[in-house]
């Protein structure tokens, strides 16, 4: 698991950077500019996930990105087009915690809300986005089948400090 360390810390700045991005500019599309909440989380969203693409691709997994599928263009297009896949299950989880939260177990106070899907849900969503993340977007070429998201791998991008 210590060798998984700078994994975790490079992906969790560049989420926190994603989620800066998502939230600033729903508060911006909801506020001066005007759009429904609906309009203004989908634009959002995509700018966040376009953030923590560009963010895990130039940085946490910048080897695996230069050297596996994201080659090309296309390649690029099909990664972050999984990566886009990976972030929209993850906000269904967070989903799924509130509503089992709120419908199933009868929890409505905003409070229960938050701590459903702000919280828990949160935090089943992002081992949902790292796993999705290091196994499915930016595997390593040079790892063996089976062995792609594996502490450790081949390949895999070291920071130092």
């Amino acid at each position: 698991m210590r060798a998984a360390g700078p994994e975790l810390a490079a992906f969790a700045a560049v989420g926190l950077c994603a989620y800066a991005a998502d939230l600033g500019l729903f508060l911006w599309l909801r506020g001066p500019v005007g759009l429904d909440p609906l309009t203004a989380k989908a634009l959002s969203f995509v700018a966040g996930c376009t953030v923590a693409y560009t963010g895990n691709a130039l940085g946490t997994y910048r080897r695996d990105a230069a050297t596996g599928s994201g080659g090309d263009g296309v390649s690029r297009l099909r990664q972050y087009g999984i990566f886009f896949a990976v972030n929209v299950a993850g906000a269904l989880v967070q989903l799924l915690c509130l509503a089992v939260s709120h419908y199933g177990l009868g929890l409505t106070s905003r409070r229960a809300d938050t701590v459903s899907g702000a919280g828990i849900g949160m935090a089943l969503a992002t081992v949902l986005r790292f796993w999705g993340t290091r196994t499915l977007v930016f595997r390593s070429p040079s790892a063996p089948d089976g062995q792609a998201g594996q502490m450790g791998r081949p390949g895999r991008m070291t920071w130092t400090g």
